[in-house]
């Protein structure tokens, strides 16, 4: 063996083998060097995912609006790739059941020269029966909205509900549908607007559905604040000679007051005063309704009071009276 490894022949054959091996490995990697000039790389966002399935019946969630493709290839591919965007990304779900699946994105019409990531390449979707629903539409509204004083006295929506669509189990999940009240100044008066209906989980989370009508409008009556309030008759003065007062009877036993909540519920009762000097005989009297201080308003500002009295003046009217009747 050793005469062998010193010969010659042995020598030649082993610097032979050496020059053939670095002869292919300097042809590959020149080979590999031409097949790799001229390609680039390129990343294209948000390229837009088309979605095939019964969209009449059913409804599907957890597919992505837009993904990231990544295409390397020859450059003149891949810069008329990017121009035209005449390919395709696709999800056909056409022929799957309800229920959760795990979908590869297919991408069409590109060249089979360009190497085409996606991310995400492969996603979880799920599909659902749609259903329609018609819920009652609650409006709502910040108290700090109004002016102060004042206080809604009743709140309005036209259409009072709107049929809502989307998968079931998204509609079995609504808890409320609300419309809000939106202001940029202090409310005191009556108005109307148009609002944008909200549709929220029992956690108010905001759900995904369609609506129809997606606005309505709120009609909102907004009033100074007022509460009804026992009158106090009081007698004034004394009555002429003879009259004695039998009764004095107020046709209304309140009032109404408006003003700050806090002013018109510190008051327990308005005093009106009856002046009995001039009163003669039975019939109705109008007295005045004093405003008490830093009230705005007394409805009515007004009172008839029914008085009954007895005396001889009295009967004198009263004879008086019948006399002109005969």
């Amino acid at each position: 063996m050793d005469k062998f490894m010193d010969s010659p022949w042995f020598l030649r054959l082993t610097a032979l083998f050496l020059a053939i091996m670095l002869f292919l490995s300097v042809k590959a990697e020149d080979q590999s060097s031409r097949n790799t000039i001229g390609d680039m790389f390129d990343l294209m966002q948000d390229v837009p995912v088309e979605v095939y399935y019964d969209t009449e019946n059913l409804v599907v969630t957890g597919v992505p609006d837009m993904v990231n493709m990544t295409i390397e290839g020859p450059a003149q591919i891949v810069q008329t790739t990017k121009l035209l965007k005449d390919f395709t990304l696709k999800l056909d779900l056409q022929n799957l059941t309800l229920g959760e699946h795990n979908v590869r994105i297919q991408a069409e019409n590109l060249s089979d020269k360009l190497d085409v990531r996606l991310d995400p390449a492969t996603v979880t979707i799920n599909i659902e029966e749609k259903v329609t629903q018609s819920f009652r539409v609650d409006p709502e509204m910040n108290t700090r909205l109004l002016a102060e004083g004042y206080e809604v006295k009743s709140m309005g929506v036209q259409p009072s509900s709107i049929n809502v669509t989307g998968a079931k189990s998204v509609v079995d999940a609504i808890s409320f549908v609300k419309v809000s009240i939106t202001s940029d100044g202090s409310l005191d008066k009556p108005f109307e607007q148009k609002s944008r209906v909200r549709v929220l989980d029992r956690d108010l989370n905001k759900l995904s559905v369609a609506l129809d009508p997606e606005e309505v409008t709120v009609k909102v009556d907004v009033q100074e604040y007022s509460r009804e309030i026992p009158l106090k008759l009081q007698q004034k003065g004394q009555s002429p000679t003879g009259i004695t007062i039998e009764s004095a009877v107020p046709e209304s036993q309140s009032v109404r007051i408006h003003g700050p909540k806090s002013t018109v519920d510190a008051i327990k009762e308005i005093p009106v005063e009856l002046d009995i000097t001039k009163i003669t005989k039975s019939g109705k009297v109008e007295v005045d309704v004093k405003k008490p201080e830093g009230i705005t308003k007394v409805t009515p500002a007004k009172l008839k009071v029914q008085v009954k009295v007895s005396g001889e003046t009295s009967n004198v009217s009263k004879k008086t009276d019948d006399s002109k009747e005969s």
